[in-house]
């Protein structure tokens, strides 16, 4: 998938732009000697754009329209590093709306549902764009925000809520809870919309056979308005990207070169028409593949496969290279288990140790599984780990998003 004429020609308009505010990226397009962009080979060719240059630019740097015309500031959930903020104009809040309700009605939702909200609000980007799509979409809002459980569920039950949006990991303290507490009958969910954290087909499934609701993967990160910019439909056949506001590339990480459609790789976004502040081939670290084809759905725009992971991600142990996702197919082969582990990795006595921990039930030979888990680790990233295999519901869960790995040896 290539870049069109049309989104050449809003590229070109927004580097126009950048260079005229004279703002940290403008500058930087000028410093460099772009003044534009008309063939795909130009574009291809444009530098990229970094977390660290956004984090350069602290905190209004990034800020391409006069002050007056911003009306909204949002900044990422890193931990690491200055923040990064991002300026919205008027048009921009307008623009993140339109796309999430498109969202939401890509997902079958309408106006006669009423909307779970639970991800956070304030600078991060989550419950205000739920929100938003929510309301341009004419549906009822139920802001709750993350936490206080007894009242999500009661609240739930009240109001006989029908679409849960969450993150995967809060989604699934919910389905525990109510599985506990024996108030299925009670809940009348039949939607989730999850997203900001990747979660694998075995929780997944466990969201959806303990809630038994329809799951949608949405798809967004703060850089680039926020959630809302992609979703799946009811096929199932990969997320749909609003490329008429934002364009996506999929790169080799290491090459920076555009990959085939169905290869994967890097999610690369430009935004097309934003305007308090654009980006321009924004590296996302976040790795999928450009799904070929047309969806059985009739629609055009261009799908991303789930979220496999980060390129930025991968830990090296004993000279091994290994990302989560590997050990993650691994314990989802083991019907026993739960979805949930976390890997803690630390440094003694000269050489790096990898412990898993990992949920099962009590019904196996907990030493068994242990050395089961052991082996069929150990051949798929080439050295033994220490697992350690606790009770269902032992390791904690989050109302945000999951930490499933602590690399000890920089503590």
């Amino acid at each position: 998938m290539r870049i069109s004429e049309t989104q050449l020609k809003q590229v070109d308009r927004q580097i126009k732009r950048l260079r005229a505010s004279n703002n940290f990226y403008g500058n930087k397009l000028r410093e460099a000697g772009i003044d534009g962009v008309r063939t795909v080979e130009e574009f291809e060719a444009l530098p990229f754009s970094q977390k660290q240059d956004l984090r350069d630019a602290y905190p209004l740097g990034l800020m391409a329209v006069p002050e007056e015309e911003v009306v909204r500031i949002h900044s990422s959930s890193g931990t690491t590093g200055a923040p990064v903020i991002i300026p919205y104009t008027k048009k921009d809040v307008e623009d993140w709306a339109i796309m999430f309700a498109r969202c939401f009605e890509t997902a079958g939702i309408t106006n006669k549902d009423r909307i779970h909200i639970t991800p956070g609000y304030g600078l991060w980007t989550a419950g205000i764009g739920f929100q938003a799509g929510c309301e341009r979409l004419g549906a009822m809002a139920v802001p709750m925000g993350p936490g206080n459980t007894d009242k999500q569920l009661q609240m739930m039950i009240d109001l006989k809520t029908t679409v849960l949006c969450a993150t995967s990991s809060y989604a699934l303290l919910l389905a525990e809870e109510i599985e506990r507490r024996g108030i299925k009958d009670q809940i009348h969910l039949k939607k989730g919309v999850i997203g900001s954290e990747r979660w694998g087909e075995k929780m997944r499934s466990r969201i959806h056979n303990e809630l038994g609701i329809e799951l949608y993967d949405i798809y967004g990160l703060t850089e680039i308005y926020g959630p809302g910019i992609g979703i799946n439909c009811s096929y199932d056949t990969g997320m749909h990207i609003w490329d008429d506001y934002v364009y996506v590339e999929i790169i080799d990480p290491e090459t920076g070169k555009n990959v085939p459609d169905g290869e994967w790789g890097e999610i690369v976004l430009t935004t097309l028409v934003k305007e308090g502040a654009p980006l321009i081939r924004f590296r996302t670290h976040d790795l999928s593949r450009i799904i070929p084809g047309e969806c059985p759905c009739g629609r055009r725009h261009p799908r991303i496969d789930v979220i496999a992971g980060r390129s930025d991600d991968m830990m090296k142990i004993k000279g091994v290279n290994v990302f989560p996702k590997q050990i993650e197919e691994v314990l989802a082969s083991f019907p026993e288990l739960s979805s949930e582990y976390q890997i803690h990795i630390s440094h003694l006595d000269g050489r790096d140790t990898m412990r898993i921990y990992v949920e099962t039930n009590g019904s196996v030979d907990f030493a068994d599984m242990a050395r089961r888990v052991t082996e069929r680790v150990k051949s798929r990233i080439g050295f033994s780990p220490l697992v350690k295999v606790v009770e269902l519901g032992i390791l904690p869960r989050s109302e945000k998003k999951s930490k499933r790995v602590f690399d000890e040896r920089f503590d």
